[in-house]
């Protein structure tokens, strides 16, 4: 009998949290799996704004291998990857430890760091467009004050894609600072009073022993920051004006993907486009986690 009333109330329960996620699932399943599906279908289509999409196989692929403007955002994403990701990870490592250590006046110091996080990308774009103005920029106003001549740095093709790379990197950086520290925060600190009695200094315990441990946390990071690498695109368009001589040198996969969708309304172009990236960043994705078996220590 107390067997059939704890398998009922089981049943009960059960229920309940199927009830519970059921308009979460209803969710997911129309805006995220019948969107990516049906962004599959626009891809093989000539589907545009008006009239209804016809099918035409292949054809937006063909042309997507044969447009010189795709290979170039393409190659802008990955320097973009290529520039940030280890700077916002080797940054991220550094403050966490910082944060993580016993010095004054670290309360100011934290509060500075995690500025960015709480800011919105919107307000960091034009702030950094703002500090990055050719006539009236901050930045431009030191070098002026030094003797120098003012650098176009969001016009300039030469040095545009380093400055969007700089602001990406100061607004990412916080929250992998906080991934890493609560990482460090867990490990045990018998593991460096064994260190120090051995001997070891402070940078042999960290190399040997701290950053062997914190791996998962930084294996993480890297990934999170490749993904969010790749996906670059609110800097990009708040940052650099349209028809400037840095458009086309600081574009990303994303933001081609945006023109060819919404400004020249190509939007079955557009899906080819943005399934090359989801391919993409699938395949780095999976490199990463079959690197992880070889980088990452986990603590058992």
């Amino acid at each position: 009998m107390k067997w059939q009333k704890k398998s009922s109330l089981r049943r009960r329960e059960t229920m309940t949290g199927y009830l519970m996620i059921m308009p979460l699932m209803a969710g997911v399943t129309v805006f995220f799996i019948g969107a990516f599906f049906q962004n599959i279908y626009y891809s093989f289509t000539d589907k545009s704004s008006f009239g209804i999409p016809r099918v035409v196989g292949l054809k937006n692929y063909v042309e997507l291998f044969h447009d010189d403007s795709f290979y170039q955002a393409l190659l802008n994403t990955i320097l973009y990857v290529v520039i940030c990701v280890p700077a916002v990870v080797i940054l991220a490592v550094f403050l966490a430890v910082l944060l993580n250590s016993k010095i004054k006046g670290i309360g100011v110091f934290r509060v500075c760091i995690f500025l960015p996080a709480v800011t919105l990308p919107a307000a960091i774009g034009l702030l950094w467009k703002w500090l990055m103005n050719y006539k009236f920029g901050i930045f431009n106003e030191i070098l002026g004050m030094l003797g120098a001549k003012p650098v176009a740095w969001l016009s300039d093709s030469r040095i545009v894609l380093f400055s969007i790379a700089v602001v990406f990197v100061w607004a990412n950086v916080a929250y992998q600072v906080i991934v890493l520290l609560a990482g460090l925060q867990g490990i045990p600190a018998c593991y460096r009073e064994a260190a120090a009695i051995d001997g070891a200094g402070r940078i042999q315990s960290f190399f040997r022993i701290i950053l062997p441990l914190l791996s998962p946390s930084i294996f993480f990071v890297s990934v999170t920051t490749v993904i969010n690498v790749f996906q670059i695109f609110d800097l990009i368009y708040l940052m650099i004006p349209q028809g400037s001589s840095g458009t086309e040198a600081s574009r990303s996969l994303v933001t081609y993907f945006f023109e060819q969708s919404f400004v020249k309304f190509h939007k079955g172009y557009g899906a080819a486009i943005s399934l090359m990236l989801f391919l993409l960043i699938l395949s780095v994705t999976a490199l990463q986690m079959i690197c992880q078996k070889k980088m990452v220590f986990y603590d058992d």
